[in-house]
């Protein structure tokens, strides 16, 4: 086998290659040997045929197909290994000149992982952040123990922000009720900011009992198109004012809260867990400062085909994430002012996909420098630990599956590779 090799850019390769006689021979040899195995000779039993026999017995032509098949899937391989270049995808094929039996050539295109030139990643400027956790951070978390363990009382006066009232409501545009407006016996405190702008401030001052309008506006960049900046009229029935009592902040408090006997060792904790928190950010932002950092340092060539399998990852994640949130990307997209999701791909999707692309190429080059390796026994504790947190039967078979076990070798590899990072520039 002869071969050209023509580098097309930085990220794509052209490969010409010729396959000689003798090669031709073994690549028919090897499609008799498969075609024996299904045609009926008399005096041979199926699949016992020998290839010699079976020769005079198949249509040239579907020899000759599967000969060039054959011929093909061998030389391509071969021809990529030898000119030391890894493709990406199944390489495009164009057959230039084949005689059975005789010579074969053709033109193998394929995108490639490029040759990226590290930065100095043992120099970067990126430095953690300092934790530090304010009395502000610590009373936030009290509060919210106090509205826990809070009493809320019947109150026979004019609600007011702070309340909790069960209300009816039926809200209409241009006369007519729509989705989503309507409820029975809902619960809501007053300053939560639960509802549209108004919405609560007009129920303050009201007493159980009470009927009124809200004459309110839904915001601009409401995510219900029918909604934006619409005008609508809530009819509310006011059925209960509750007023919202929060206990005092107490040992006894305390030890309803958990473990603790004392209103400092409650704090301490919240302080601690508070401190490991924020600390775990920390450290995450260090992370992905130092590998921006590299990336920035680093000559990163970028295959379009990756950025593309990014782009639909990302895309995937975002589907996802709307629909828990009860939304879909076309509501996305129209709150956003986006003009379609062309135009949200090219604008907001492209670029972080071209970065999570650069980042993962040069954390896989640095994983090889610096020889990281994700031994059997990290693979199975991340295994297990991965069942621990998804017991379900579904997941315990996603986990049995090499596609799986593959993605989650390659991601540990890289937080490995990431951790020798942060401890080369701790210095």
């Amino acid at each position: 086998m002869k071969q050209t090799t023509k580098h097309l850019s930085e990220t794509k390769v052209e490969l010409t290659i010729t396959v000689s006689a003798d090669e031709l021979k073994d690549a028919e040899l090897v499609a008799l040997t498969k075609i024996a195995r299904d045609i009926k000779v008399p005096g041979f039993r199926q699949g016992k045929v020998p290839a010699s026999v079976a020769a005079k017995h198949v249509n040239p032509n579907d020899l000759a197909q599967h000969t060039l098949e054959n011929a093909l899937s061998k030389a391509v391989a071969d021809a990529f290994l030898d000119a030391g270049v890894q493709a990406l995808d199944r390489p495009e094929v164009e057959v230039k000149k084949f005689e059975p039996g005789s010579e074969l050539e053709f033109v193998a295109t394929s995108e490639i992982l490029p040759k990226i030139k590290l930065g100095d990643y043992k120099k970067l400027a990126a430095k953690p952040e300092k934790v530090s956790v304010t009395k502000k951070d610590v009373d936030e978390i009290i509060d919210r123990i106090r509205a826990g363990y809070a009493e809320k009382k019947p109150a026979d006066r004019k609600a007011k922000k702070g309340d909790e009232v069960n209300i009816d409501f039926v809200g209409k545009k241009e006369g007519v009720a729509f989705d989503g407006g309507t409820a029975e016996g809902y619960d809501i405190v007053l300053g939560s900011d639960s509802f549209i702008p108004g919405f609560e401030d007009g129920i303050v001052g009201h007493k159980a009992g009470d009927k009124f309008d809200l004459d309110l506006a839904f915001p601009e960049h409401y995510h219900v198109e029918d909604l934006k900046g619409a005008k609508v009229v809530f009819s509310v029935t006011l059925n209960e004012v509750k007023e919202v009592v929060e206990p005092e902040l107490t040992d006894e408090l305390a030890a309803k809260a958990g473990p603790f006997k004392t209103v400092k060792e409650l704090e301490d904790d919240i302080k601690a867990e508070i401190t490991k928190q924020k600390q775990s950010e920390a450290d995450d932002k260090l992370k992905d400062a130092l590998v921006s950092e590299l990336v920035e340092k680093s000559d990163v060539p970028v295959p379009e085909i990756l950025v593309q399998d990014q782009m639909r990852s990302i895309e995937q994640d975002m589907v996802q994430n709307l629909m828990q949130r009860g939304l879909t990307l076309d509501m996305y997209l129209a709150e956003k002012d986006f003009k379609d999701k062309d135009a949200w791909l090219e604008s907001e999707v492209k670029e972080a996909a071209v970065n999570r692309v650069k980042a993962g190429l040069v954390l896989a080059d640095l994983s090889k420098v610096l020889k990281v390796q994700a031994t059997d026994a990290e693979l199975l504790e991340k295994m297990n630990l991965l069942g621990q947190q998804y017991p379900s039967e579904d997941m315990r078979k996603q986990l049995a599956t090499p596609e799986v076990q593959r993605d989650i070798a390659n991601r540990l590899l890289t937080d490995k590779t990431i951790d020798e990072l942060v401890a080369l520039n701790a210095k």
